[in-house]
């Protein structure tokens, strides 16, 4: 098993930044892939960044060029840098890790809103 805890959202003016984090616990070997994801409120929910045990990272359009996926060195904490935000960029971000097995592990979420 593995648990996921979000943290660093907020409230936060267009063009400031915002660091999330996403803290694992439990069995995180065999981990495959760390991806973020977000949902805005009537939309669904859709892959911002995604990187891989290989190191190669993905990017939805909207947000190439100003968000950054990362780890740490124990490769326990993902991390979504995001700067020049935009009201568009309104949502609930989860993280999702994927085992080898194909396993996907969610967190419960956090709230990014951004204010014009």
């Amino acid at each position: 098993q593995v648990q996921l805890v979000e943290s660093g959202g907020g409230l936060v003016q267009a063009g400031g930044s915002l660091r999330l984090s996403c803290r694992a616990s439990g069995s995180i070997i065999s981990i495959d892939t760390m991806a973020w994801y977000r949902q805005a409120p009537g939309k669904q929910r859709e892959l911002v960044a995604a990187l891989t045990s290989g190191g190669s990272t993905n990017y939805a359009d909207s947000v190439k060029g100003r968000f950054t996926i990362s780890t740490n060195n124990a490769k326990n904490t993902a991390y979504l840098q995001m700067n020049s935000l935009k009201p568009d960029d309104t949502a609930l971000y989860y993280c999702r890790w994927t085992k080898i097995t194909g396993y996907n592990y969610w967190g419960q979420g956090t709230q990014v809103t951004v204010s014009s």
